[in-house]
């Protein structure tokens, strides 16, 4: 289960979004324990995505992960 705000990182690609597994999103909303809402946020702070997700589809992030930066330009929709 995640928290309110807890930052995660995305297990697959949802390629209609430009999201690719290993994006961070932020919760925003807790539906019940298996389905939250999780925004995905441009560098610049605009808003890229905002999706509900199952669990299954995120994951925790820690001190073993790498904050990294790509151009959503080259993104395949």
């Amino acid at each position: 289960m995640f928290a309110l705000h807890q930052t995660v990182a995305l297990t697959q690609d949802i390629p209609e979004t430009g999201l690719q597994s290993g994006d961070l999103g932020a919760v925003v909303a807790i539906h019940d324990p298996e389905t939250y809402e999780v925004e995905f946020v441009a560098a610049s702070g605009r808003t890229q995505s905002l999706l509900m997700l199952s669990s299954a589809s995120l994951r925790a992030i820690g001190d073993q992960d790498l904050i990294a930066v790509r151009s959503l330009a080259t993104a395949k929709y």
